[in-house]
């Protein structure tokens, strides 16, 4: 069971209002769209922008306040639109310049920003500049990319591996080089460490503000430079950490997270700040990558946000793990602001993650009602809002070229990429009317959002409560944030604003936990998950998988 009452948030109350000056990203929740899975406008079986045009007032009747879009760009698709090969224009399977200017002006109509990914890490090999830089030494742009030449004995020049399998060094025979790529042969990294190409990406992001976004996600960010020295990588340490695939075995610490990144942020950011209301948020993967994110946001001078896989790829979701990731920020005035998401396009959906399928629909409104009282700005992911579990993909329809690589070590993205389900009596549930890229996985229709728009107790509609309550309570939207309990199972914070406090509570096991709030407060409840009174009373005990939201009276 799960209740939120919207009548007991009054407006009129005297809860403070945002300050004018607070950013319109600080504590906003987006939503990604997967182009290709969102709808299909015209039978081809792949979402398109047009597709996305006419499903963004649904996405706007959440109540979100804006969408970040996966890559639409020129592409060969050999990684699904992540290996770019003109960075202003759109693929022609998506559209045009005209449908992307049309969702600009549709989004912003319906009170929508938008965010879209930039890639400035790599491109791919069918780029322009690739195409030119490849051909000699000494064109105009040979420098573009990184180029090495072979050892003695004709081996790559280092011990670099690739995150999809490999050597990270692709031999040319026109260049008679090898060339560097962190991810597909067919993605080379760019040389940022050259001024012009850092140069022409930053014209690509004016192309695009111009064009009237209104921000930033980039793409894998910590691997867009590389150390010009090309040392070897040391070996991983021997600490328990799961080993599915080569790329893990080593410190990526000469083929990533170069000290002159934060520089390139930093020309970014002066660029950014030409425009009102500009948001930027950085993607960094890696085993540690708590010091990047700082460094990448630090001092309001680089980027305004950045995101981790801490639970994007964690197999379990703990009170200590959300503690110690939470923890992590906060403490300092020149950090920047975090983002959160649970699920993307990248890693297995959280719900099958972290919940037993028995457990699935209880377990999505706990995960949403966390996800959206943390403090930082909340991602969710599309078909999350419906509880959408894994996608089971045979072997035979694998599209995701690191889960047929790693076949069937890892689960791969594909059974995160698939169609979403509008309609659950149509074709493809009302995704196409054509063959879909992906197929749509039986367990999604009945989750379907038609089936779900109706239904007071759905997770659609339990999530678009949510996404209302922290909208209107600014302690939620953009307070700070105190954890409260340390048992194992429950974690308990409250988040502040001025006189504004709510108390949120969350039993994450599987057992019964017995906890009540200090005496000297008195909390009214106004949202639960799993909790079986009606009543607006602060329960004695939660049940597994149970939660609340309580704000402080008096």
């Amino acid at each position: 069971m799960s209740a939120l009452d919207a009548s007991r948030i009054d407006p009129s109350s005297n809860r403070p209002a945002a300050a004018p000056s607070i950013e319109w990203w600080r504590g906003a929740v987006i939503y990604q769209i997967y182009p290709r899975s969102f709808l299909d406008s015209n039978g081809d079986g792949i979402g398109d922008l047009q597709g996305i045009i006419n499903g963004l007032d649904y996405v706007a009747s959440l109540g979100v306040d804006g969408i970040w879009l996966s890559p639409f760009f020129t592409s060969p698709m050999r990684d699904f639109g992540y290996d770019v090969a003109n960075y202003i224009d759109v693929d022609p399977v998506f559209g045009s310049l005209s449908d992307f200017d049309a969702i600009i002006k549709k989004a912003h109509d319906l009170g929508l920003k938008v965010i879209i990914d930039q890639v400035y890490s790599h491109t791919s090999d069918m780029h322009d500049w690739f195409e030119k830089s490849r051909q000699d030494k000494s064109n105009p742009h040979a420098d573009w990319y990184v180029w090495a030449d072979p050892k003695a004995d004709g081996t790559p020049p280092n011990n670099w591996l690739s995150v999809f399998g490999g050597s990270a060094w692709e031999w040319d025979s026109r260049r008679q080089q090898y060339y560097f790529h962190n991810f597909l042969p067919s993605q080379p990294d760019l040389n940022l460490h050259n001024k012009d190409v850092a140069d022409a990406l930053l014209g690509v992001a004016r192309f695009w503000l111009e064009r009237g976004v209104d921000g930033f996600r980039l793409d894998a960010i910590n691997f867009a430079m590389h150390d010009p020295q090309l040392r070897n990588n040391p070996p991983a340490p021997v600490d328990g950490r799961s080993l599915s695939k080569p790329f893990d075995y080593q410190l990526h610490i000469y083929n990533q997270s170069h000290p002159n990144i934060p520089k390139f942020l930093e020309r970014i950011r002066l660029l950014t700040n030409e425009y009102d209301g500009i948001f930027t948020v950085a993607e960094v993967g890696g085993p540690e990558p708590l010091n990047e994110m700082k460094a990448f946001t630090a001092n309001g001078e680089r980027l305004n946000s950045a995101y981790d896989f801490s639970f994007l790829y964690a197999s379990q979701l703990t009170s200590e793990l959300t503690k110690s990731v939470i923890r992590s920020w906060g403490r300092a005035s020149n950090e920047g602001w975090p983002s959160w998401a649970f699920s993307n396009h990248d890693a297995p959906r959280a719900i099958s993650r972290w919940a037993d399928e028995k457990d699935a629909s209880i377990a999505a409104k706990l995960y949403a009602m966390l996800l959206l009282s943390l403090r930082g700005n909340a991602f969710l992911y599309q078909g999350e809002e419906l509880g959408l579990p894994q996608a089971n993909i045979p072997f035979a329809y694998l599209q995701d070229p690191e889960a047929i690589n790693n076949w069937p070590l890892t689960l791969g993205r594909d059974g995160a990429r698939t169609p979403l389900p509008w309609k659950a009596k149509a074709l493809n549930a009302g995704f196409s009317t054509g063959t879909t890229w992906l197929p749509v996985d039986p367990r999604h229709i009945k989750l379907a959002i038609d089936k779900q728009e109706n239904r007071s107790d759905s997770t659609l509609n339990f999530i678009r409560s949510l996404i209302e309550l922290r909208k209107t309570t600014p302690a939620i939207r953009h307070g700070n944030l105190s954890f409260v309990e340390e048992a194992d199972d429950l974690l308990v914070f409250c988040r502040s604003a001025n006189n504004d406090e709510a108390l949120c509570v969350f039993n994450l096991g599987s057992h019964a936990v017995d906890w009540q709030p200090p005496k000297n407060k008195h909390f009214i409840r106004i949202a639960d998950v799993g909790i079986l009174d009606n009543g607006n009373e602060i329960p004695r005990s939660l049940p597994p998988l149970s939660g609340y939201i309580a704000i402080q009276q008096g």
